[in-house]
C-alpha cells in the first residue's frame, strides 16, 4: 500500500467523522456518542467551535474531502510519482497541522475539556504529515 494511499484512506474516514460532528451540530443526526463528560458538546458549541464564522466541522469535512481527492488522483497512473501531488498534499497537510495545534489549544489549555473525535482528527492530520513528509522524499530520491 503506498502512502498517497493511506493519506486517502486517513483522509476518507476523518471526512466522515467530520460530516458526522456537522451534521448533529446543525440538528440533522441524533445523540452524540461522545465521552461521559461531554467535552464534545463542550468544544463543539465553544468559541472553538466556529473559525471566521464557518463551523470546524464544515472546514474539516472539506478540507478531509480535498486531501482525499488530491491523493487519489496523485496515486493513479503516471501521477503516483510525480511530485506535483506531494506538494499539492504538502499544501493541504500542513496547513490543517497549524490549525489542529490551534484547536488543540483551545480545547486542552481553554476549555480544559476533551472531544474523542477531535483527537482521532489530531492523530490522523498529524499521521498524514509525515506520511506525506515520507513521500517526498520517496519522490525525491525517485528524480535523483
Amino acid at each position: 500500500m503506498s502512502l498517497r494511499t493511506v493519506i486517502a484512506l486517513l483522509a476518507a474516514i476523518n471526512a466522515m467523522v467530520a460530516l458526522y460532528l456537522h451534521l448533529w451540530k446543525i440538528g440533522l443526526m441524533g445523540a452524540l456518542v461522545c465521552g461521559a463528560d461531554h467535552g464534545c458538546e463542550i468544544v463543539q458549541f465553544s468559541s472553538y467551535g466556529q473559525f471566521l464564522g464557518v463551523d470546524v466541522a464544515l472546514i474539516g469535512t472539506v478540507g478531509y474531502a480535498l486531501v482525499f481527492v488530491t491523493a487519489m488522483v496523485a496515486m493513479h497512473g503516471d501521477n503516483a510519482d510525480a511530485p506535483w501531488g506531494t506538494r499539492a498534499l504538502q499544501a493541504l497537510v500542513w496547513p490543517a497541522v497549524l490549525f489542529t495545534l490551534r484547536l488543540k489549544y483551545g480545547e486542552f489549555i481553554e476549555l480544559k475539556s476533551f472531544c474523542p473525535w477531535c483527537a482521532i482528527s489530531a492523530l490522523s492530520i498529524v499521521t498524514c504529515a509525515v506520511l506525506v513528509t515520507l513521500d517526498a522524499r520517496r519522490v525525491k530520491r525517485l528524480s535523483s
